[in-house]
């Protein structure tokens, strides 16, 4: 399996699993040693994050996951360490769902009470660099009682602040997946852009808004992870995002419901999709892509002027 200019497999996860200590890790805090953002990963002053075909990768295809980073959701960003991108890696090359991933990591906090609210990687096909970036992320481990976390900055980023060939040369969109367990923020101001972005845009925008701006390049989903207060907050999602918001009812189960929603996406069969998985993966993904349809146009986003 190649990844860019280099090899992803079985020798490349041990080498990984034997330089750093993620696998003996019992926790967040002993794998992302950051304690404040890493210059590389300040959105602040990027222009552009790029996504373009190579002679390795012709047909490259965007996909941007973004990790809630706050307090409740650590162990959502380790698990994906420990073995979670392995996993989604592996099976996307295997599945075969898209072509030539490019894949971007995200750290989302709260933009009304954190530091670094928005943290973005460089989309990446080979192993080492996209690891490398994944455990520089600062769990800053914050958010507030404000009842919201800022899903909708990414969304902000990905419309203003990244270039995908995939859709400028073959009109095919990228993937956008957030995470989290909190409800979405209605709106982004202004204020909220320049603190994070350094610069000041004319005007706030509403939820509705931002999901129309980004939909234009990508196909955007949030994996809600169910814990207390999980329908009303979910409700919130559907009313936003539809069927695209996917009830996630195991955490370590969000590479391969990332992976099965490529593959509806890509016109498979969702009892197939689910009966590709075994025991209990099978029913977390089940459950959450059931809503899905098979045609992307219908999954709640259609026709975005």
């Amino acid at each position: 399996i190649t990844m860019g200019g280099a090899t992803f497999n079985a020798g490349d996860w041990a080498t990984y699993t034997s330089t750093t200590n993620v696998r003996s890790a019992t926790s967040h805090t002993e794998v992302f040693k950051a304690n404040r953002i890493k210059n590389g990963l300040n959105p602040n002053g990027v222009t552009y994050r790029e996504s373009c075909d190579s002679e390795v990768n012709p047909k490259s295809t965007p996909v941007i996951v973004g990790l809630d980073v706050t307090a409740s959701m650590g162990k959502v960003s380790f698990d994906i360490a420990q073995e979670g991108l392995n996993t989604l890696a592996k099976e996307i090359y295997d599945k075969k769902p898209i072509s030539d991933p490019h894949i971007m990591f995200m750290g989302i906090g709260d933009v009304v009470t954190d530091d670094s609210p928005l943290q973005v990687t460089q989309f990446e096909a080979g192993f080492t660099p996209l690891t490398e970036q994944l455990l520089d992320l600062y769990i800053e481990q914050g958010g507030g009682g404000n009842g919201s976390e800022s899903y909708t900055l990414p969304w902000y980023f990905a419309s203003k602040h990244t270039k995908i060939d995939s859709m400028k040369k073959r009109g095919k969109k990228g993937y956008l997946f957030t995470i989290g367990d909190d409800a979405p923020n209605k709106i982004l101001t202004k204020g909220q852009i320049e603190s994070v972005l350094g610069y000041n845009p004319e005007r706030d925008f509403t939820g509705k808004e931002l999901l129309t701006m980004v939909s234009r390049d990508y196909e955007v989903f949030h994996l809600h992870i169910t814990r207390y207060n999980s329908d009303m907050v979910l409700n919130q999602w559907r009313d936003l995002l539809g069927e695209r918001a996917l009830k996630v009812t195991d955490h370590k189960k969000i590479p391969e419901i990332i992976v099965a929603t490529l593959q509806v996406l890509a016109g498979d069969d969702k009892d197939a999709i689910a009966n590709g998985w075994s025991g209990d993966t099978s029913i977390v993904v089940k459950e959450a892509i059931k809503g899905l349809d098979n045609k992307a146009e219908n999954n709640g986003l259609v026709n975005f002027d």
